[in-house]
Parts: structure tokens; sequence; C-alpha cells
């Protein structure tokens, strides 16, 4: 893997309405160039069928599925008379989960417009509902600007850990109450937030469909549109439904002890060049249990929507997938068999409710191999695909796409004291040096260092008690440190430094007295200032300004 091992060095903007776009838009068509020509030239077989071929067919059941999709709920019109749909043309993609993210995210689906618009390319955004759930609440800042606080405001009752595709709405009663539950929190801090508009088109989707990601995530897509970005959506699970992604799936599922060992291998390669020590990140390996190995895919069923691994075992002429707590399926298909009856059991499966989705790493290998020509990455996707450019490479013998990165930071515009963090640092800092160099501070008035936080040296030496504490001090300083003297050595030092404590005490008083003030500052600072607050928590007008140099 070598370098690629290594992440990106792309860094969270740190200013107030900063954004990170790398490469620039400009270069998007030639990134879709060069992975159009490294692909046509490619040529590796998918059980009987050319990647290139496979990838072409891929493609044009996304664009149709995701025109069919979005025009459920929002116009498409300008982008079927555009003339480019019966063209083939290249897609631009990106991917999230079906949540109200933060604006830094958001900022990624207007990036994926304006690149397609640039490179004369369509832009389809990949909805991931078969990700969980994990919260059915917002957190919400609230009390004022002095002494904040952050609440976590329910816009649904939680239940029991499954899918987004699966996730209905519980509480009726609780979503339809969620937009004037957060305005009051937020009523001193942020007056008129987007929430109060953007609630009522999710309740209105909410009466064509009752999955809970599903009504969040086309209303956001629908003010995307009023506010310029020309794209189209899908969600995963009815990519998931694609033919060519029952070949896909059945290609890889024949072919598992090698995309198995790929995996793992590439997996164990990044993290240690990264130095990560956690067997979970950024992802769990792949597991054998006897002879079942562990495939990247989940796998439920409709009428038990909990997710589990999928796991793979050999049989004569043919393999069985099973998720290890009773269900078993058998699957006609090896590594030199054709897959016809395959995808044919894979597509009944689908209509029986059995749901088989791809993992993370396997989401963007199949996005940017098979359905698009660019994908447009958040800092940590974009990290994590240094592993499935290896993927790519090792699996496929194809060089990897390029990709996009895209990031932003936008604070919620509370005026309040921004700089109390840094300001708290230098002023422990200050109190350190109080505590291990008090003598720099009650040395002769030549020698004398002023201390910050007063207005004049810190004490003036009074006494020859005073004198005979720094005189030890220093004698014990300008002796050499060895195995022998070390202890006796750290202990005259120490005492010498507690000796002089009692001619700073004002000083220590006031620097205690402002890291108290300003704990209180950094805190409420921490708050305020964090950019991971919901896009609904903001003005209209602050995202629109944010959001508009990117479409």
């Amino acid at each position: 893997m070598g370098d690629r091992a290594r992440p990106p060095r792309f860094q969270t903007p740190r200013d107030d309405g900063g954004k990170l776009v790398a490469p620039p838009v400009s270069a998007g068509a030639e990134l879709i160039a060069a992975h159009r020509a490294r692909l046509e030239a490619c040529d590796y077989d998918v059980h009987g069928q050319s990647l290139p071929d496979l990838a072409a067919e891929a493609r044009r059941q996304l664009l149709a599925e995701a025109l069919a999709y979005t025009r459920a709920y929002r116009d498409v019109s300008s982008l079927e008379q555009s003339g480019g749909i019966a063209a083939q043309p290249s897609l631009v993609l990106a991917g999230h989960q079906p949540e109200l993210f933060h604006p830094g995210v958001w900022l990624k689906n207007f990036m994926l417009h304006s690149v397609a618009r640039a490179s004369g390319a369509v832009a389809v955004n990949l909805v991931v509902d078969s990700d969980t759930i994990k919260a059915s609440s917002l957190r919400v800042p609230t009390g004022s600007a002095t002494r904040p606080l952050v609440e976590s405001v329910l816009f649904d009752r939680p239940t029991t850990a499954v899918p987004f595709e699966e996730r209905r709405i519980v509480d009726r009663a609780l979503f339809e109450s969620f937009a004037d539950r957060v305005a009051d929190k937020l009523t001193t801090l942020v007056p008129r937030p987007l929430v109060k508009d953007f609630w009522p088109d999710v309740l209105s989707r909410s009466r064509h469909t009752d999955r809970l990601g599903e009504c969040l995530a086309q209303a956001r897509h629908v003010w995307e549109g009023r506010w310029g970005a020309a794209t189209l959506e899908i969600p995963q699970s009815r990519v998931c439904s694609l033919p060519a992604f029952h070949r896909f799936a059945a290609h890889l599922l024949a072919h598992l002890p090698r995309l198995w060992e790929i995996y793992n291998a590439a997996l164990f390669e990044y993290r240690s060049a990264n130095h990560v020590r956690s067997h979970a990140h950024p992802v769990p390996e792949l597991s054998a249990e006897g002879d079942w190995l562990e495939a990247p895919f989940w796998v439920w069923r409709a009428d038990d929507p909990t997710r589990r691994r999928l796991f793979v075992r050999s049989r004569d002429n043919g393999i069985v997938l099973a998720d290890r707590a009773g269900w078993e399926q058998p699957l006609d298909i090896s590594a030199e068999t054709n897959p016809d009856r395959a995808i044919e059991q894979l597509q009944e499966l689908a209509r029986l409710g059995v749901r088989l989705r791809t993992r993370a790493l396997i989401t963007t290998m199949l996005a940017r191999v098979l359905l698009g020509d660019l994908f447009v990455h958040g800092i940590g996707g974009a990290k994590y695909d240094q592993m499935t450019d290896v993927l790519i490479e090792q699996f496929f013998g194809l060089e990897p796409p390029g990709y996009m990165v895209v990031s932003g930071t936008l604070r919620l515009p509370i005026e309040h004291n921004r700089g109390a963090a840094e300001e708290l640092r230098r002023t422990r800092q200050a109190l350190r040096e109080l505590t291990y160099h008090p003598e720099r501070f009650v040395e002769p008035p030549s020698q004398q260092r002023h201390c910050e936080r007063c207005s004049g040296p810190a004490a003036k030496p009074a006494n020859w008690e005073l004198q005979r504490s720094i005189d030890m001090k220093r004698q014990w300083i300008a002796m050499a440190k060895s195995q022998d003297n070390a202890r006796t050595r750290h202990e005259a030092i120490r005492s010498a430094n507690l000796a002089l404590q009692p001619w700073l005490s004002d000083c220590r008083a006031k620097l205690l007295a402002d890291i108290e003030r300003l704990e209180r500052q950094a805190r409420a600072d921490a708050v305020l200032s964090s950019r991971e607050y919901s896009l609904c928590l903001y003005p209209a007008h602050q995202l629109r300004e944010f959001l508009s140099g990117a479409s």
C-alpha cells in the first residue's frame, strides 16, 4: 500500500465560513475523463461481462431509478430536458446518511451540483439508508450567550436501533411539534432558525412516506432545489435493487476468499501505517468462523430488521449465505459458473424482504467503480478511502479513480467571547510558571519578570529568607544531575519553590480567579462555537450565503 495507507492531510476549516475543496471544482472534468479512459481499457471480467460494460449498464439503471425516485417529490424537468440524460452522461456522486447533519456536510451536496455543472455531468446523491439511526433527537443550544446549555430535543420517540430504511415514525405528535420545541429552546440565541420553515416540508413528506430518514432527506433535497442545486437523489436501498448490483454482489460473493484477503491486508497495513491500535477503526476486520468467511455486507429481513453481518461458506457448485443467527440461503454460484441463476436468487430474496446491503468500504467501491465517474467525499470518507483504493487496484486491476474532498465550518451567529480557550491556556501557563519558576518573579528588579496578570513585578525581595530560597534553588539547578543526587536534588528544588510561594500569593489569587472566569467562558464558547449543530438550527440567510459559493 505504501504512501496510500497514509491519510491525506486534509484539515477541517477553522475559520467561521471557511471551506475546503480539494482539488478545485475546475479539476472535475479532468478527473472524470481520466477515470473513463482507464475504465474503458480495463479488461476485468465480471462473470461473463466486462467491467466497462457492467459499469455502463449500472449507470443507465442508476440514472433511470434516480430520476424516477426524485420526480416523486421534486421537479426534475431541468435535468430531463438538458439532453445529457439520453447521451449517457458522466455521473458525479456523493453520499451520506439521511440525517439532519451540520452545514459543513451540507456544503458537499451543493458542491456536488457545482462540480457536475462545471464538468457537464449529472449529480446524484446517494442516501445511505442502510446505516442504523443512532439518535432520534438533535442537540440544541439554549440559555444565554454567557451561560449556554445544550439540550437534546426529540423529533421522535427512541426505539431499538434499526437501519434508516426500516425506521418508521413512531410518535406522530412528538414529530409534528418538533419545530416549535426547538425554536422555543433557541429563542434567546437564534431568533429565526431554519427549522420553522424547514419542518413543514418534512411534515409534508411524512404524509407520503412514514420512513423517518426518507422524510428528512426529501425535505432537505427540496430546499437544495430552492437554493439552486440541480441534483438527483436515490437511497442505497434502491441502488441495491438494481440488476447490475445483483451481478456485482454475486461476483464479489463468489470471489469472497480473494476479496477477504485483500480487504484485511489493506486494513492491517492502514492501521500499521497510521499507528491505529483499535480493532474497530477505521472498520473491523472481516472474521472467519470455521469454514465461514465474513463478507463485507449487511443482511436482515423486513420482519426482523436487526442488521447482521453476512457470512459465506462454500458448498458443491455454489455457496451458502447466512447471518449466523438462524437464517441461511444457498446461492448457485462459484468463481467459474454462470451467474444468471444466482442473480435470479438474489432478486427473489429481495422480493421476499431479505435486505442485502454493502458495508462502508464496498459501498464507496461500488459507487466509484460501477456507478459514477467522480465521487465527492468529506474528510472522513477520503481518509478511509485509502483502503478502498487498494481494494479497487488489487481486486479489479484498475487504477483507482480520483475523488474530491469537501468540508466547511459554519458557526451559529451568536455574539460571544470566542478567544476564551486560548486565553485560558495562556493563564494556566502563567500559573505553571508561578509554581515551578517563582524565582523569576521575586528576583532583584533588574532581572525580574513581570507577571502578565499584574501591573508590575509579582513581588520584591523583602528579607534574607526569600533570598536564601532563591540562592538555594540556583545552587541545586547549577549542580549536575546524577543517579546519586537525583532524588535529593528534586526535593531541594521543590522545597525552594514552595518556600517562595507566600511572596506570590496575591498574583496566584488573581490567576486562579481569572482561570475560574475563563473556564466558564471557555465552556460557553465550546457550546456556542461548535460546528456540529444541525443545519436546521441556523438562520436561512446565513446558510444560503455559506452555501451559495458552491452552487
